[in-house]
């Protein structure tokens, strides 16, 4: 659904503009709004790692994405190698977040990681070519 009422603007993820496969475990809704940004809802399955099954569509080494968001359901730990801190980050289902380029997150247990991102997610695991 789409709603529009002057500078206003309601969309669903339900509906959206664009569904990323991930290579493997999961996908992302993406919805973009009329001013350009795109927010995506994100379906981590267990045994999703962003090396593993984003890595082949974004063609980096690690995860060059600046995320912004709330974790719905599910677990996921993130770890920034790239700034010389391999500390890992936990987060569940309540947990807001705010995640750096220069990372790498996987899935944690048995049930779907869903997260919605309202960071720089406009080319986010969409193929390069």
């Amino acid at each position: 659904m789409t709603e529009v009422t002057g500078q206003m603007e309601v969309r669903s993820f339900d509906s959206p503009d664009e569904v990323r496969e991930f290579a493997g475990h999961g996908h992302a809704d993406a919805v973009t709004l009329a001013n350009g940004k795109t927010a995506l809802r994100g379906h981590y399955e267990p045994g999703w790692q962003w090396s593993k099954d984003v890595r082949p569509i974004a063609g980096t080494e690690l995860c060059q994405v600046s995320h912004l968001g709330f974790c719905v359901a599910g677990q996921m730990d993130v770890t920034m190698p790239s700034g010389g801190d391999s500390q890992v980050v936990h987060m569940r289902a309540g947990d807001l977040a705010r995640i750096p380029p220069g990372h790498d997150a996987w899935v944690v247990g048995e049930e779907t990681c869903v997260f919605i991102d309202l960071g720089d997610v406009g080319s986010y695991a969409q193929s390069k070519t």
